[in-house]
């Protein structure tokens, strides 16, 4: 018999037939002659009865010797009944006891929320199995297929760069070091080299969804060793416009999609998150502007330096206030705090044609129009402190003909860390890496 998900059953199936179930054991409860069991499976749960006189002794016996987070599978038959847990139960013929638990578990998996989030780290796979946490999860699916499928529609081609590289992406940034056979290699901090590659080698719009490495010692919780990044590179454009508009289109796309999707919207509404404010046009207002708005709210910025945490807060603040937008570009980012293949602005060579994106007060895409002439990128590199022969093989990508090109890149789990509003970006990783976890 074919097994059906729980939330199929109890959406679909039809009262008084037979079905098959698997899944973990959520709860017992023994009333003597009527025994019952809450069977959780990915996609919700239902009631198992065994009533003596109705059941084998078999049955019986066997609902009487579960232990939660056993592993069966149950064939019964569907019975609605308005006072079960959903509905609807399944009147137990058949238990096959797949797999029993050695020993009991060292977090109760309907509570393990209430445990801390290092503990709940360590017993990750336990840990997911609470509905509530698999929920952030199925959400960062869809929000990454989301991403994809504006990006292939709008006639961008995936490309997939290595994560084992040569050279570092930014001077000053940290990489981890790996043995590559006889030579010095190192885990990629960012496909940007190669995305630019591939709008210069003529794909002219590509994207990348994969793994990024920061060998950053940040004990936040905004930030991760590891992570997914969702970038793209444009090629061919006008000005920094451009790349707006693709990270605009890519989160107006990716927010209505989750929101209409009914699944991913009943996880958003269960973290009281869906009042996501969702503007025609996404405000924009360069660093300089910021500096202003942020003085009246009485948080200084010294002049040319970047934004801290407190001051993307107070411009979501801002944009809400004078936006109803929970997102706002902050444009024209100072060249000091920019890397060297940031195009700078014509006739104002301390700012550039970048941008950070802020979604309910973090930054969750950084982005912007690169520096295509050669010899303009060697003299930036050198003005940065940086030995252009060491990024030779990216230097050497803009000899042969580079049109005027940007992107950006996207943290995959920061997006779904502010759509759910949590508190830390760990929870939006499966397994989390940072500067002290290395398993599981």
């Amino acid at each position: 018999m074919k097994t059906v998900y729980t939330k199929d059953l109890l959406r679909i199936g039809i009262d008084g037939n037979r079905y098959r179930i698997c899944g973990w054991i959520d709860r017992i409860r023994d009333l003597g002659r009527v025994k019952f069991a809450i069977l959780r499976d990915r996609e919700g749960s239902i009631q198992i009865v065994g009533k003596a006189g109705e059941v084998s002794q078999e049955v019986l016996e066997a609902i009487a010797s579960l232990d939660r987070e056993d592993v069966v599978c149950v064939t019964g038959t569907l019975r609605r009944n308005p006072q079960a847990p959903g509905g609807a139960e399944i009147a137990a013929e058949k238990i096959e006891v797949i797999s029993k638990v050695v020993e009991p578990a060292p977090i109760e998996v309907g509570s393990s929320l209430q445990s801390d989030l290092s503990t709940r780290l360590r017993w990750r796979w336990l840990d997911v199995r609470n509905p509530r946490v698999m929920g952030i999860f199925i959400l960062e699916a869809e929000v990454a297929n989301a991403f994809r499928e504006y990006f292939r529609s709008n006639g961008f081609i995936e490309i997939f760069t290595p994560k084992i590289v040569g050279g570092a992406t930014e001077g000053g940034a940290e990489v981890f070091p790996v043995v590559y056979f006889d030579r010095q290699a190192f885990l990629a901090q960012s496909p940007q080299f190669y995305k630019q590659m591939g709008v210069i080698a003529g794909f002219e719009k590509v994207f990348e969804i994969g793994p990024v490495y920061r060998a950053e010692k940040h004990h936040t919780v905004r930030h991760l060793t590891e992570y997914h990044s969702i970038d793209y590179e444009v090629g061919f454009i006008e000005g920094l416009e451009d790349v707006l508009k693709v990270a605009e289109g890519a989160f107006k796309y990716v927010i209505e999609s989750v929101l209409r999707n009914s699944r991913t919207r009943e996880i958003i509404e269960s973290y009281g998150a869906s009042d996501i404010l969702v503007p025609k046009e996404f405000p924009r207002i360069t660093m300089r502007e910021a500096y202003r708005v942020l003085e009246g709210m009485g948080k200084r910025i010294s002049y040319g330096e970047d934004l801290d945490s407190e001051a993307e807060k107070l411009l979501w603040t801002y944009a809400r206030k004078e936006y109803s937008s929970d997102f706002i570009f902050v444009t024209e980012y100072p060249w000091k705090v920019r890397p060297f293949y940031a195009m700078r602005k014509p006739g104002e060579p301390e700012w550039t044609l970048s941008f950070d994106l802020l979604f309910r007060g973090l930054e969750v895409a950084t982005g912007g129009q690169r520096e295509h002439r050669y010899h303009i990128l060697v003299e930036q590199a050198r003005e940065k402190g940086l030995n252009p022969e060491n990024f030779w093989f990216y230097l050497e990508f803009f000899k042969y003909g580079a049109p005027p090109h940007g992107g950006a890149g996207i943290g995959l789990e920061r997006v779904v860390m502010q759509i759910l509003k949590l508190p830390n970006i760990r929870e939006a990783r499966l397994l989390p890496r940072d500067p002290e976890r290395l398993f599981p």
